[in-house]
């Protein structure tokens, strides 16, 4: 769309727009983004504001992490070939990485720059290097580009061990940077080099197939004139209407974009049925007001906000959703895991603790983290119930109302248990558990038993998983109460106190948006109630500057830390089979299965969970490793090793222990300052977790298993003796996690503004209501009272849907 608009003309179903060229465009109204959906997904690009010098240092530390190198004896594969020799400045990586420091990394980024200042000096280089970084020849100190690739490299391993915490944090951070910006840039093709070599190929074909047909169409948003002028039938608007559904899935009616330009806005919003006022009048340097008038304002549409928003619009209230992040619908997405990680991935993907102790994954889209999770749809574990209501005295979760929520919620996502064809990681972790007896659990999904799609983690390219856009806010979307605005960031909730009152009353939230014509303007929503459902990470920051001083907020919160072992499993010989449909003897795991592909979670072990005793433990589960986030998890010990890893990425099956953390952490006024404390207890039951997968993966068949800490050390099963493989578990499951040692990630947070009976110890009581303002309303997981043990979707959505049911109760209290 052009930035340069003209007169605005309003039509019954549509605006049309004049541009300066005298040429009109018709914009449906209360549709998707028109920018983005005409763009299909492009891939924004950010300028480099690094300094000669930082670029000389980050150039000379990505190839040395990612060197070229000469390729094993006897390749003959030309990509494997290529893969090995390509080092990562051939590919661009440096100037990539230079763009995303500058302008996506969040936090830590003054440590990177500091490292990359201080390695571009001699003096610089010979503190973090030491002797490696001298030369017999004058000037006898080098920098860190002057080096050998030799010296470099044993500079970044002295580093990874190093005693000085701040020298661990800068290979840590600087690895996970170079390999993930490696192995997820692509081409104006979107291809990458290393892809063919490691057996990856990117986006799912069917899809990719599909969405170029589909993108041949003639249904854009932006259309000539001729559109609207001549008439068409009901049959030709019925076809028409549910074309745009398949192509911009179930909300495109539904979303407005704060992109628009202001009148577009407002008009978008008037025809929803919501009440917009606009105050013109400028005082100095004032930004024009635009004021929203709702019954109830949802902020953040996951699985909390969702599932809040669909309850009282289906109640007929006028509700207004707002999302930080953007729409991506079906046909919109890329299914390229890096883009996906800078578009709908909260500090795009790259969020960790102060210390970089946890890395972070958390959805910032609309639908939140059901949108980009891995459909796993477990109910709240019975003892995690008679703990939140006996130990925490929280009658709700003992009630009826949370044993309906349960029913309701795992209705509308179509949950259940059955799969048709496993994937090979699931496949892999079934077998071993088999094999050694261990317990096994068919994960429940919110998704088909044929859904065997190991792209859901980059969104659900056919709506089959039954995340909240496809649920609950579809029913704010049909129900004709509400609409979605996107891209917008809220910079406070608004409350005052009113005569009589012993407590503040919520008035709503307050953002600043700026459209694409460049207008800047204070956004008021004024509403009847407030729910605040942006995620345990956002919602306390929001909450802090807001003014609200709880000393909980923020507090409590848990993490489920998570590692990870592996098994590689060659496709060059049969292996073990398995008796199947008394059809006779199949090869296991078959051939043709890749790590990527398949349903991501469809079983898992409580081997270790020890749900019996304290209710503490870890479950085992699989993840969904695409080649960024597999080569960042990967230890390193030096260019050609990591590369030798990643040619084995296909066949390389991962499975994770998950703890229920008795530890916990704190996040300040913003959702990138956090700071997390694992307990002895936690660390002890990932100690056993890895024990577990280790004989796990060898009890499937893997020829050689390993672990991520930073030692790098494997073994090949096949070729050990029963002894050395028990000394190798032994020590691997004796090693330190904690420490920067070993990569720990987390997917699930909660608890960081959590639920209680007693305001001095909690933030909401049992209702979701906050104890320091009245019709403010918090529905996502920070409330709940402890870690959880489980995936959190279906508990979010069950304790928010009674939350909704307070909020329904409280609006009745409001009209009287």
């Amino acid at each position: 769309m052009s930035t340069e608009m003209g007169d605005i003309r309003h039509y019954e179903n549509a605006n049309i727009l004049t541009n300066k060229k005298g040429e009109e465009l018709v914009i449906d109204l209360g549709s998707i983004d028109t920018q983005s959906l005409l763009m299909e997904g492009e891939i924004q690009t950010y300028t480099n504001i690094l300094s000669a010098r930082e670029m000389d240092s980050l150039t000379a530390l990505c190839d040395t992490i990612l060197p070229a190198v000469d390729p094993p004896e006897n390749t003959a594969d030309e990509s494997l070939v290529r893969f090995y020799k390509t080092s990562a400045s051939m590919a661009g990586t440096p100037e990539h990485l230079g763009r995303m420091i500058s302008h996506r990394l969040r936090h830590h980024v003054f440590l990177i720059r500091f490292l990359l200042f201080m390695l571009s000096t001699r003096l610089g280089t010979f503190v973090f290097g030491g002797i490696h970084s001298l030369s017999i020849c004058f000037p006898f100190f080098l920098k860190f580009s002057e080096l050998s690739l030799e010296k470099r490299q044993h500079i970044l391993l002295s580093l990874s061990t190093s005693c000085f915490i701040l020298f661990r944090m800068a290979f840590v951070g600087i690895k996970l940077l170079v390999l993930l910006a490696f192995f997820t840039q692509v081409d104006e093709s979107e291809e990458n080099p290393s892809w063919e070599a490691i057996g990856y190929c990117g986006p799912d074909p069917d899809f990719v197939s599909k969405k170029r047909n589909e993108s041949s169409q003639s249904l854009g948003y932006i259309t000539p004139k001729s559109y609207h002028s001549s008439p068409t039938t009901e049959v030709q608007a019925q076809a028409q209407a549910q074309s745009k559904y398949d192509l911009y899935g179930p909300l495109y009616k539904g979303i407005i974009s704060v992109k628009y330009p202001q009148e577009i806005l407002t008009e978008s919003l008037k025809r929803c049925g919501i009440h917009v006022s606009v105050n013109r009048k400028k005082k100095n340097s004032e930004k024009p007001k635009i004021t929203i008038q709702c019954d109830v304002v949802v902020v953040g549409s996951g699985s909390g906000g969702g599932v809040v928003a669909g309850v009282l619009a289906s109640a007929g209230y006028k509700v207004v959703v707002i999302e930080k992040g953007d729409y991506y619908a079906r046909t919109n997405l890329s299914l390229l895991e890096g883009h996906t990680l800078d578009h709908m991935y909260e500090g795009a993907g790259m969020i960790s603790t102060r210390d970089l102790g946890v890395n972070i994954l958390a959805g910032s889209t609309v639908g939140g983290g059901s949108t980009i999770n891995w459909s796993a749809s477990i109910r709240t574990p019975p003892h995690v119930i008679k703990e939140w209501a006996n130990v925490h005295e929280l009658e709700i979760f003992d009630s009826p109302l949370y044993k309906e929520a349960l029913e309701v919620v795992c209705e509308k996502m179509e949950v259940q248990s059955d799969v048709s064809d496993e994937g090979f990681n699931n496949a892999v972790l079934r077998k071993g558990c088999l094999e050694l007896g261990y317990p096994l659990v068919d994960i429940p999904r919110n998704a088909p038993p044929d859904h065997y799609c190991g792209w859901c983690c980059l969104g659900c390219k056919d709506g089959r998983k039954k995340g909240t856009c496809e649920t609950w806010l579809k029913d704010v979307v049909n129900s004709g109460n509400g609409v979605i605005l996107t891209g917008c960031e809220v910079a406070k909730v608004l409350y005052g106190r009113q005569k009589g009152r012993n407590r503040d009353t919520a008035k709503g939230v307050m953002f600043d948006i700026t459209s694409n014509d460049h207008q800047s303007s204070c956004v008021i929503v004024e509403a009847k109630a407030t729910i605040i459902a942006c995620g345990a990470l956002n919602t306390p920051a929001l909450l802090r500057r807001s003014g609200l001083n709880n000393k909980n907020i923020g507090k409590n919160l848990h993490l489920h830390p998570v590692v990870m072992a592996w098994g590689y499993f060659p496709d060059s010989e049969p292996l073990s089979s398995l008796l199947s449909d008394n059809q006779g003897d199949q090869v296991w795991p078959q051939k043709q299965k890749k790590s990527y592909e398949g349903g991501i979670m469809t079983t898992m072990s409580t081997v270790v969970a020890d749900f019996n005793d304290s209710g503490y433990g870890a479950v085992i589960q699989t993840p969904s490793l695409h080649p960024g986030l597999f080569s960042a998890l990967m230890p390193w010990t030096s260019g050609s090793n990591i590369k030798h890893r990643m040619t084995k990425f296909s066949r390389t099956a991962h499975i994770f222990a998950l703890s229920r953390d008795v530890g916990s952490g704190i996040i300040s006024t913003s959702p990138f300052d956090i700071s997390y404390m694992m307990d002895p207890i936690d660390e002890a039951n990932l100690k056993k977790g890895v024990e577990k997968m280790l004989r796990i993966l060898a009890a499937a068949g893997a020829e050689e298993i390993g672990t991520h800490h930073n030692s790098g050390e494997s073994i090949n099963v096949k070729k050990a003796t029963y002894h050395e493989f028990e000394k190798f578990v032994k020590r691997e499951s004796s090693k330190e996690i904690q420490g920067l040692s070993t990569p720990v990630a987390s997917a699930h947070q909660m608890g960081s503004c959590k639920m209680g009976v007693d305001p001095r110890t909690s933030v909401v009581n049992q209702m979701g209501e906050s104890w320091d303002v009245e019709g403010l309303y918090i529905a996502d997981s920070s409330v709940f009272p402890t870690a959880l043990g489980v995936n959190p979707m279906v508990t979010v959505q069950a304790i928010s849907y009674c939350t909704a049911q307070s909020v329904l109760e409280y609006l009745k209290r409001k009209k009287k």
